[in-house]
């Protein structure tokens, strides 16, 4: 088995990085990440990129401090399918975590998709904890182009970041 190491960086998502984060989800999905940007330059949430060494996104993920008073939600984190299990996410997490912090917020929230237990496992091996239950839906894009209401109950967990 040959092992190849790669160094990671975490940074702001940019425009420029778009055209490279298919892999994070549906073209709709994607074009709306442009909005996300805008939001994190007007400061009222973060979006990290965990990227390569030619700065190609590799992860990102959210995170809104508007959710929770005191807390930072963490949402839409994704790994590129082929580099999953490979650390990345618990790269990105920490990374939020240490964005939550320079903030003065001394805690962290995420919703896991019920039917996710995989992601689940990882948020629970990095501290978190279940608090509760909520239903979640949003907009997605079918293969034609048409928009379908996507529900899902989540499990809500927290971490003391103090």
């Amino acid at each position: 088995m040959t092992e190849i190491r790669l160094h990671l960086s975490v940074r702001d998502l940019t425009d420029a990085d778009l055209p490279a984060c298919g892999w994070a989800g549906s073209p709709k999905h994607v074009r709306e990440l442009a909005h996300q940007i805008r939001r994190a330059e007007a400061g009222e949430i973060d979006y990290l990129a965990v990227c390569t060494p030619i700065g190609v996104p590799v992860a990102v993920g959210g995170i809104d401090y508007a959710v929770k008073p005191g807390a930072g939600t963490l949402w839409q984190l994704s790994v590129h399918p082929a580099l999953q299990s490979c650390g990345i996410g618990t790269l990105l997490i920490r990374s939020a975590e240490q964005r939550i912090g320079a903030r003065g917020l001394t805690r962290a929230e995420l919703g896991v998709e019920e039917g996710n237990p995989r992601a689940r496992a990882l948020y629970e091996r990095l501290g978190y904890r279940a608090f509760g239950r909520e239903l979640d839906s949003w907009d997605t894009e079918a293969e034609d182009g048409s928009l379908q209401r996507y529900e899902t109950m989540c499990t809500l967990m927290r971490k003391d970041l103090t």
